[in-house]
């Protein structure tokens, strides 16, 4: 069945049944994978999917219910299932549908060259980087994990009230990790990638720096356990900021999950950091000009110039605090309820360069690596405590390797502490939800060495 078709008739049940607005969440797309070791393929997957979230208000309660089939039957199961969601839900909060808006951004995140990108083509990308970062010094195994990737999605929202929106989005992607050994000794880097425009893609400096992480591991010791200046390099410090997201979520901050609860227009970071949140950024697959709710998105400020300006809102977040939507809604999937979440979420840069961070820090940590998020950093009260590897730096140069320590600290404490930032932003991975960050630099953090 056509989906003008599907929604036409399960729109007309759902009235039938007593829905007195009712919305389609339609998702489609395909994800793409292969894995190479020692020039064999060691995975490889190909699939597509698709699904329709169906969500109504009916005795002023909001059901779900979803379905991966568009026909006859699934009509019923939805209208059905949405209706007997909806008798369990407890919760008294007023629940909406938005009918719409008039003009939504252009937002340049599909590009048809890479649906192009053939099947041959990108094996063959993922056997070089597997090649070149065995190249790249005689120290690397021949052998490293490589793997290549490559998404395309859809997303479609109609309802009864009037809205009818759609975005698509691609992207291709990879990374390697190669082994490096030496008397005895072995160490591991990675390196990813990932482009909205094939031809942007860079495989050899992908594998040159997946390479030189390794090559350097060899030589990495500890260090004394103390307090120590610490510059957080972009990738880690876009980790450490999308770990505690959630912290600028209102629907969490409702739930008594934030500390962060009631204090906007406090100063809660120092004055040189803005984190905002752009839905509009090209190329990335999170950018996008409606949010889960069909509400026109939009650049903000959440925290400007150290002060906090905003938690992030859907409809429902935003009447029970009485201010406007932020736009953040978010459905994970076809068959998630609405959440919030941000869609590009970073840390404003400077136009400082990592060397001039370097040379500001002085003596200290460059830390390249932290592990273990899940269990060593508690989202609630920002504490964290993880290991870490790196670089010892003197008098701004990199003066060794340094791993098997842990650092920690907490990151309301570290936003208020933030002696610089740089002009190296970064967004890591890809995903529905996208966290970047400059380089940060912390006057005192505690190590734990040897």
């Amino acid at each position: 069945m056509e989906r003008k078709e599907f929604y036409q008739k399960l729109f007309a049940r759902a009235q039938e049944a007593g829905f007195s607005a009712c919305e389609a969440y339609y998702v489609s797309g395909s994800n793409f994978s292969v894995s190479v070791f020692g020039g064999e393929i060691t995975d490889y997957s190909a699939a597509d999917e698709r699904g329709l979230g169906f969500r109504g208000l009916v005795d002023g309660k909001m059901g779900y219910a979803s379905s991966q089939a568009l026909d006859e039957d699934a009509v019923e199961l939805l209208v059905e299932g949405a209706r007997e969601n909806a008798k369990l839900i407890e919760s008294t909060d007023e629940q909406f549908l938005f009918a719409g808006a008039k003009r939504y951004a252009t937002v340049d995140n599909f590009n048809p060259e890479v649906d192009e990108v053939s099947v041959a083509d990108k094996i063959a990308l993922c056997k070089s980087l597997e090649t070149l970062a065995a190249q790249a010094d005689a120290r690397i195994r021949p052998e490293a994990e490589a793997t290549v990737f490559s998404e395309s999605g859809n997303v479609e929202i109609v309802n009864t009230l009037g809205l009818h929106v759609q975005r698509r989005w691609n992207l291709i992607g990879g990374g390697v990790q190669p082994v490096a050994s030496e008397d005895g000794r072995t160490s591991s880097g990675f390196a990813l990638f990932y482009e909205n425009d094939p031809r942007k893609i860079d495989a050899e400096k992908t594998a040159r720096e997946a390479a030189k992480e390794a090559v350097d591991g060899l030589s990495a010791e500890s260090v004394p356990s103390g307090a120590y200046r610490v510059l957080l390099r972009n990738d880690v410090a876009a980790q450490m900021l999308g770990t505690f997201s959630g912290v600028f979520s209102a629907d969490l901050a409702q739930k008594g999950l934030s500390l962060l609860k009631g204090r906007e227009g406090e100063r809660i970071a120092a004055e040189c950091v803005t984190i905002v949140d752009d839905p509009h950024m090209p190329g990335q697959p999170s950018s996008t000009p409606f949010d889960g709710e069909g509400v026109p998105t939009f650049r903000k400020e959440i925290v400007s110039g150290g002060v906090l300006s905003t938690l992030l809102h859907n409809l429902k977040t935003a009447k029970k605090q009485g201010v406007s939507t932020t736009a953040n809604a978010v459905r994970p999937g076809y068959s998630s309820p609405v959440g919030v979440a941000p869609s590009n979420l970073f840390i404003q840069p400077s136009n400082l360069r990592l060397e001039d961070m370097l040379d500001v820090l002085g003596d200290g940590l460059l830390i390249t690596d932290l592990q273990g998020w899940h269990a060593g950093a508690d989202a609630v009260s920002g504490d964290f405590s993880l290991p870490a590897r790196g670089y010892r730096v003197e008098g701004g140069r990199i003066a060794g390797s340094v791993h098997q320590i842990t650092l920690a600290g907490n990151f309301f404490s570290l936003l208020k502490d933030v002696e610089a930032v740089g002009g190296d932003l970064k967004f890591p991975s890809p995903s529905n939800v996208a966290f970047g960050s400059p380089s940060l630099l912390l006057p005192a953090l505690s190590v734990a060495g040897k």
